[in-house]
């Protein structure tokens, strides 16, 4: 649902203006790496976070929180701001320690990096930089070549590809990307499990410029193991400043609940 936000990681997916050889001999692996130095961020981030999560029979909740990252280290601070049932609730990651903080008890759990945020289906390993050439290979087919192809998704020319995990820590060992031909932007990604069930289909349809580079600001989620589920993801206001230190500690999280 949200395995990509983070993608906030945030997931919040960056894609760069220049630097892109769109000529070159095109192959999964050379879009693994474009992908990836697209999406690579160096830099500090803060952005206002929009979640729409639709659940069958629980209808609808909309919560809003504030993601900081700080690029030195990877580590990262959530803080909820909306609903009022979770304002003051956040998360922090520094190093290996990943806490979690609740205001109406106002302490601190010590949790593990596959825990779910905020009760949506996004871990704190979503919100790490790993390279996903280090995660994923392409997958080949009965021949031993690359899944590949090129399609049009709606009207729009697109290489869709496969891919499958090489360790074992993803969430989901085998991917297919839909990819722009133009500029190499995601339009669609889906994830299945170990056992080829379809799990979950992601949409990126808007992206905005920021400090030159590309910045998906509306992504949809699909839930197609549990059908009905959904969750629109929105970002906006978002920063490249350099952070201070002090927001990622442990008193900083707490005092904004005061």
């Amino acid at each position: 649902m949200l395995r990509q936000i983070i993608i906030f990681t945030i997931v919040i997916s960056t894609m760069v203006l220049s630097g892109i050889d769109l000529f070159a001999q095109t192959s999964v692996g050379s879009l693994l790496s474009s992908i990836e130095n697209l999406l690579q961020m160096n830099s500090d981030i803060r952005a206002k976070v929009n979640i729409t999560q639709q659940k069958v029979g629980q209808g609808t909740k909309n919560m809003e929180m504030i993601y900081y990252r700080r690029d030195s280290d990877d580590s990262f601070l959530i803080v909820f701001s909306a609903p009022e049932s979770d304002k003051g609730n956040g998360y922090l990651r520094v190093g290996d320690n990943f806490w979690m903080y609740r205001r109406n008890t106002r302490t601190f759990q010590h949790i593990n990096r596959d825990e779910n945020i905020g009760g949506t289906n996004a871990r704190a390993d979503d919100f790490e930089k790993r390279k996903l050439t280090e995660l994923y290979a392409p997958a080949l087919d009965k021949q031993g070549k690359e899944i590949l192809s090129e399609e049009l998704l709606g009207k729009i020319e697109v290489y869709k590809f496969e891919v499958k995990a090489i360790v074992n820590d993803v969430d989901y060992p085998k991917k297919i990307y839909w990819i722009r031909k133009d500029n190499n932007l995601p339009l669609k990604e889906q994830s299945y499990s170990m056992s080829g069930t379809l799990m979950e289909t992601a949409y990126y349809p808007n992206y905005t410029i920021v400090d030159g580079r590309y910045v998906a600001v509306k992504m949809m989620f699909i839930d197609e193991f549990e059908r009905g589920n959904k969750t629109l993801v929105e970002i906006s206001g978002i920063s490249t400043q350099k952070l201070e230190d002090y927001l990622f500690t442990k008193p900083y999280l707490e005092n904004l609940s005061k």
